[in-house]
């Protein structure tokens, strides 16, 4: 899925509000999406480590992004046969692209964060 210019094929650009694309891009780049993601991009995890690992996630909010995910073929479910079962969650091959690419951005922020919070301090101040 390309970001398209205005006229582009409404089935690929996710400026057009008819665009599959777009719940898509709402999944992944949703308040808990990414961080989802990134929880699993060294891999697998059982829903309660994922929960754990994600701090502030409620247990309904992970199933439902899990859900989601999981839909979009970005995430895959592994039920064990045992009593009870045993389930588990990893990223699927396009998963564990999307992920490297969120490292990126990861890695951004974390290389920035000091100028970021350089500019929300003048901004703060000049705004008080």
């Amino acid at each position: 899925m390309d970001v398209k210019a205005e006229g582009a094929d409404p089935l690929s650009d996710v400026f057009r509000s008819d665009c599959p694309g777009r719940a898509v891009f709402e999944h992944i780049a949703g308040r808990w999406g990414m961080l989802v993601l990134l929880a699993l991009r060294d891999g697998p995890l059982r829903f309660y480590m994922l929960r754990d690992r994600i701090g502030g996630i409620s247990e309904k909010m992970l199933s439902q992004n899990l859900k989601v995910l999981t839909r979009d073929g970005i995430i895959e479910r592994e039920v064990e046969p045992s009593s009870p079962p045993r389930v588990s969650y990893r990223l699927s091959p396009f998963g564990q692209d999307l992920a490297g690419s969120l490292e990126r951005l990861v890695d951004w922020i974390s290389v920035s964060m000091p100028a970021i919070q350089e500019a929300q301090r003048r901004y703060d101040e000049g705004a008080g």
